[in-house]
């Protein structure tokens, strides 16, 4: 799906809180529930945070619901998936984007802000190819196997010549600039898929545990995929990992699926989310997913990540029920996804997920 690059960079451009007018009454062509579950249209302020990778989406999701609610105010802060669970489960936002889904500790955690006991539940809303990015005189275009890109961001491999590369590009004249490397400073969930992938995909060639919070030493750290982005636009010979949204005119890597060379395209990341299965031991309602990152098949890009709406399956304010369950009926809906898919470039959810999807999000509901 292509996506004008003036739309990547004002989406890149971004910055801070995301507050658009949004609402109405009933429901309109979309699905979406647009009252208050009492007769009367919503309205109020309803406030998120979390996932930069998916900012482009979420500016895109709000205008989209102001069309038919202009009561409501949706804002959001691309603090980072980290930073978003952060302040979900201390009760400062009633929903947060995040790039990884909540881990038993936060399940249980939420516990205590979600009222009814019942928690949080993870909605995938979002599917997008985690680029690698360069920017190298000369050079659009690479090929890198897993064990390779390992190597560079563990400082094993330091010269863009290096032998390792140069066998995976061959007729590319490599310069011999010293290699920089870009990560994620703060709590990320594109980390956490980027780092798990290579964990799985290059093995021991990447030796570090998956989280969110990088690892592994050297190399530049950078807040937020904005400021990744930045940062390899700011240097020479610099590579980092970002939602691929994002990148606008950096070169980009195709990586190694099987024996074939995959380049990053919408298609190829819904292709590796359909490979993939649905997270154990999971709560009622609660639909993470865990990618296939060693998938043979040369029509996916298992350097995916799946995002996430975390939101209660019980609030304790009716009108805040009322507004997370209109918006997020509007989020998983095909207009929603379609929004999201020409702001970022993303590839909408599959009809399969959407409907587990939009079952889930009739489940929210106020106490008493």
């Amino acid at each position: 799906m292509k996506v004008s690059r003036s739309s990547r960079i004002a989406a890149a451009l971004a910055v801070g809180a995301i507050v658009l007018s949004a609402c109405g009454g009933g429901s309109n062509s979309s699905g979406q529930q647009t009252g208050n579950g009492s007769g009367g249209k919503l309205s109020g302020n309803l406030a998120g945070a979390g996932s930069s990778a998916q900012q482009a989406a979420m500016q895109a999701w709000a205008a989209g619901f102001q069309a038919d609610n202009p009561d409501v105010t949706i804002s959001y802060d691309p603090v980072g998936s980290g930073g978003g669970r952060e302040q979900f489960l201390s009760g400062g936002v009633p929903f947060a984007g995040s790039d990884a889904y909540l881990t038993t500790d936060e399940l249980t955690k939420s516990k205590s802000v979600c009222a009814g006991g019942t928690g949080a539940i993870d909605i995938p809303v979002y599917v997008s190819p985690i680029a690698v990015a360069f920017n190298l005189s000369g050079v659009k275009s690479l090929q890198l196997s897993p064990a390779t890109i390992a190597k560079i961001f563990n400082d094993k491999i330091t010269k863009w010549d290096d032998p390792a590369i140069k066998a995976e590009n061959a007729g590319v004249k490599l310069p011999s600039t010293a290699i920089s490397t870009v990560h994620r400073s703060d709590d990320s969930g594109t980390t956490q898929n980027f780092v798990d992938y290579l964990s799985k995909a290059a093995g021991s060639d990447w030796p570090y545990p998956v989280d969110d919070t990088w690892a592994a030493k050297g190399g530049e750290g950078a807040e937020g995929t904005s400021g990744v982005v930045a940062a390899i636009k700011g240097g020479e010979g610099t590579i980092g990992y970002a939602d691929a949204s994002q990148v606008g005119g950096l070169g980009t890597a195709k990586v190694k699926v099987g024996s074939s060379w995959v380049g990053i395209s919408a298609s190829a990341a819904a292709k590796a989310a359909e490979l993939s299965k649905p997270a154990s031991g999971r709560p009622s309602g609660d639909l993470a997913i865990d990618v296939d990152r060693t998938s043979s098949d040369p029509s996916a890009y298992p350097l995916v990540l799946i995002s996430y709406q975390v939101v209660c399956q019980t609030y304790k304010d009716k009108n805040v029920a009322a507004l997370v369950k209109a918006f997020e009926t509007y989020v998983a809906s095909a207009a929603g996804q379609q929004a999201a898919a020409k702001a970022a470039g993303s590839a909408p959810i599959t009809s399969a997920v959407a409907a587990k999807d939009l079952t889930s999000i009739k489940t929210i509901k106020a106490a008493g």
